[in-house]
């Protein structure tokens, strides 16, 4: 240790404790918070002095930036040459800032998150908007401090004529804290702050009709309007972003052209991301992207796959990539030199309290100046009245200083008069410039008047800074980028899609699609019916449902899962394609198969599904009854609905209310009736109880129907294509469990029994074989018969042909002659459109 020099112990932790609070009051108050009233952060409020200072306005040619970035870092900031640069260079990107300050030439980066070129390359210079935040800076109308070395002096804020937090937002990390402020419409803003300006007593309720919301530099979409009204009434709040979307068709293909994306995401980061997802297969239905972006716009084009809904793709990517991203709110500012959370008000009341403080120092400032020249005026309008006697004393006199006192002394005046009539040049004696200085004089003190006036009446001044902010609207105002979606925050995909009723087929290798039920018609019995679907080879059309796009879809398997979907997210295909792999779209067992469908409304309705039931039937004629309830919170990897015996499988279920009857068909052509109320509910992983005896080995049942309606009639359907329909009544109500009546006299002709449904006049069949032909019938050109006999014949088959599956669908009695069936009319009592048939299947 050198000599004179001592050690003073000191507590690391107290140490530690002061050097942080130092540290972190320095980045606060320094660094990364701005000012509210200029919204500037000392780095920013820097860069614009060093510039205004060195010449480089937005009337000047461009300077190096380099050239700019050394005045300021040797002058103000002294911090790296990059923090400088950077700052300069986000000033000058128009997808940074709502608003740029600096007019940048070269490459000062991209959207892409392109890096800009080095300094030394490019060149810059101020905006003509940047000009309004410096304008009467020289006339003492904001406080100076000392630079780094107390060599210069620098302004602590400067005395902006524009909104600049509101306008460019602002954002930044502390120690401890961060602020995110979003940017605003100058136009908007503009107009809130002169409504405030004109009630101080303004709710924000009522700016918020001036100021509507965030307008971001790179526009997009502010999805829900919840998230501004709590940033402006709070200070926080989340704001939902999307990109613009449009779909348009190129070279046959459905493409999404998307040609605005949310604030401060990467363009290429994005592109990137999302074909990770559609590699990983998170997202499907993309078949390629292309970035056609040029110097005219943005243009990304997603092209679709050909079996994909732009919608759904479109949703998908909002969900799941930065097409859509939130901002979050947090409108943290120093306010007299400390940090404070302010609402929308309160920056506006800072602002304008800035603003004035401005106009009263630049009046004032003015004053001084005018004053000082109405007592010089003064002074050299006595000596011009005594011109004469002025020269003699002048020239009679040793030097300046003693001709200066003989003149203060002789017309009683001060030093500064003295001297300026003492530097009088010979040409103000003509007689022009004398009336000259008289007129001066009256215009200064008609102005000295006018500022006193301003001084004394703050009306006069509010009136002023309105002026101004008009003549800004006025010179840099335009129009709104961001569009706002005000119901966004309530939509959900389905929304956007369509309610309208849809077919949905299943093949018997798992192929499923929905197809408008506009494209079948109606047939008279006996025709030989369209082509329905193309299939694989030996593959063929085994179930057929009807339902609406917006309904819950319950799947049912053979092994006795359930899985939960929604009708829109299957595939829409035309009548003639073969449909996506059921595999997928739910995460179903290779080895298991779709058996049950249900359509349900909404599975969050506590009341709906409280009193509504599943009821379920095997091939083996075992039923279950079970809550909805039960069903209501499903898993991506389904749900045991049934628990099944290993020699059987779930051949059908049904959505009930609790009050229904229930028919059990077999394949022998008998059926059994009895009330719902037999089976008690039971939870999922029962087994269920006994619904009807089987007549032998080969016998199964293959349907079941829910009966609410008892003026509905039972329709049955043997496999070589006849059918009848019966009177329910026919059917005695039995106890479950029993071996049933005869339902259809069952020959060689006939075939066995392979469907079994519930109809009224109001219903049209449809019946599809497995060699995918379909037809579509009135069920009145069905004559209603004993439910012994044989019935008649519903379909030609072809060949080897047979009956794969057989449905009903409702539909409008003013309809029933019109080719193409435009309405159907959904079940309300249990929510389905269609009851399904799962058929007895040869392999």
């Amino acid at each position: 240790m050198a000599e004179g020099e001592k050690l003073i112990p000191i507590n690391i932790e107290d140490e530690m404790k002061s050097a942080y609070i130092d540290y972190s009051m320095s980045v606060i108050v320094s660094r990364a918070l701005p000012d509210v009233r200029d919204g500037l952060k000392p780095v920013h409020r820097r860069v614009l002095f060093g510039m205004h200072e060195l010449g480089v306005r937005s009337t000047s040619s461009h300077k190096k930036s380099a050239r700019i970035v050394g005045e300021v870092l040797g002058k103000y900031h002294p911090h790296g040459d990059t923090s400088v640069y950077d700052t300069m260079v986000r000033m000058a990107q128009e997808w940074s800032l709502r608003y740029m300050l600096i007019d940048g030439q070269g490459n000062f980066g991209s959207i892409d998150g392109d890096s800009p070129a080095a300094m030394r390359y490019t060149e810059a210079r101020m905006r003509k908007i940047a000009d309004e935040m410096l304008s009467d800076i020289d006339k003492d109308t904001v406080d100076h401090q000392l630079n780094f070395d107390d060599s210069l002096e620098e302004p602590t804020v400067l005395p902006t004529r524009i909104p600049n937090l509101l306008i460019n937002g602002a954002s930044g990390i502390a120690v401890g804290m961060a602020t995110n402020m979003p940017p605003h419409n100058l136009s908007e803003v503009v107009d809130g702050t002169v409504a405030f300006i004109d009630n101080n007593d303004i709710e924000i309720d009522e700016l918020i009709t001036h100021i509507k919301a965030p307008d971001f530099p790179t526009g997009g979409t502010i999805y829900g309007y919840d998230g501004v009204k709590e940033a402006f009434h709070t200070g926080r709040g989340r704001i939902v972003m999307r990109g613009k979307a449009s779909f348009e068709e190129i070279d046959g293909r459905e493409c999404i052209i998307v040609t605005e994306i949310p604030y401060q995401v990467n363009k290429a980061d994005m592109i990137k991301k999302t074909a990770d997802l559609i590699n990983d297969k998170k997202i499907d239905g993309i078949a390629n992207i292309r970035d056609e972006s040029d110097r005219k716009g943005m243009r990304v084009v997603y092209i679709l796959k050909r079996d994909a809904i732009p919608n759904i793709v479109l949703n998908t990517l909002y969900k799941y990539t930065a097409l859509q991203s939130s901002f979050s709110v947090n409108n943290i500012a120093l306010v007299n030199g400390r940090p404070k959370l302010l609402n929308l008000k309160e920056i506006i009341h800072h602002f304008v309290d800035h603003r004035h403080e401005v106009v009263v120092r630049r009046t004032k400032f003015e004053l001084k100046k005018a004053e000082d020249r109405a007592h010089i005026l003064e002074g050299l309008i006595i000596a011009s009245d005594n011109i004469d006697e002025v020269i003699s004393i002048i020239r009679g006199s040793a030097n300046a200083d003693e001709a200066r006192t003989n003149l203060m002394k002789r017309f009683e005046l001060t030093e500064i008069q003295a001297r300026a009539i003492v530097e009088m040049r010979l040409r103000q004696l003509t007689g022009l410039e004398q009336d000259k200085l008289r007129s001066e004089y009256e215009e200064i003190i008609k102005t000295i008047a006018d500022l006193k006036d301003i001084l004394a009446n703050k009306e006069r001044r509010m009136q002023i800074i309105k002026d101004e902010l008009t003549e800004v609207k006025e010179k840099y105002g335009d129009v709104r980028r961001s569009e706002i979606n005000f119901a966004g925050g309530d939509l959900s995909i389905e929304d956007m899609i369509p309610d309208e009723q849809v077919v949905i087929t299943i093949s018997h290798a798992g192929y499923i699609k929905r197809t408008p039920l506009t494209e079948y018609k109606t047939q008279h019995r006996g025709g030989v019916g369209q082509k329905a679907s193309s299939t694989r080879n030996e593959d063929f059309l085994e179930h057929l449902f009807v339902g609406t796009n917006h309904q819950y879809m319950l799947f049912f398997t053979q092994k006795g899962k359930c899985f939960w979907m929604r009708v829109y997210e299957i595939p829409e295909g035309s009548r003639t394609s073969k449909g996506r792999a059921i595999q997928n779209l739910i995460n179903i067992e290779k080895e298991d198969k779709v058996k049950a469908f249900i359509c349900t409304q909404d599975l969050k309705d506590e009341e709906y599904v409280n009193s509504h039931y599943v009821i379920m039937a095997t091939r083996k004629g075992t039923v279950k009854k079970t809550s909805l309830e039960q069903y209501s919170r499903p898993r991506q990897n389904g749900i045991i609905a049934i628990n099944i015996r290993e020699d059987d499988e779930l051949l059908e279920a049904k959505l009930t209310t609790g009050a229904s009857q229930i028919f059990l068909g077999l394949r022998s052509g008998k059926a059994i009736r009895f009330e719902e109320s037999k089976t008690r509910p039971m939870g999922r992983n029962a087994s269920g109880v006994r619904g009807i005896t089987l007549a032998g080995e080969d016998d199964a049942v293959i349907g079941m129907v829910s009966v609410h309606n008892f003026d509905d009639e039972i329709l049955v359907v043997s496999e070589n294509g006849f059918g009848k329909r019966s009177s329910i009544d026919d059917y005695r109500v039995t106890n479950r469990g029993g071996k049933g009546v005869k339902t259809i006299s069952i020959t060689d002709k006939t075939g066995p029994l392979v469907a079994i449904k519930n109809v009224s006049d109001t219903d049209d069949l449809m019946i599809i074989n497995k060699s995918g032909i379909a037809i579509r019938m009135s069920v009145e050109d069905l004559r209603t018969m004993g439910r012994a006999t044989q019935g008649v014949k519903l379909i030609n088959l072809k060949d080897d042909d047979s009956i794969a599956a057989v449905a009903k669908v409702r539909k409008d009695e003013d309809d029933l002659d019109d080719a193409d069936i435009m309405n159907i009319e959904v079940d309300t009592e249990d929510g389905t459109a269609l009851d399904k048939d799962s058929p007895e299947t040869k392999e």
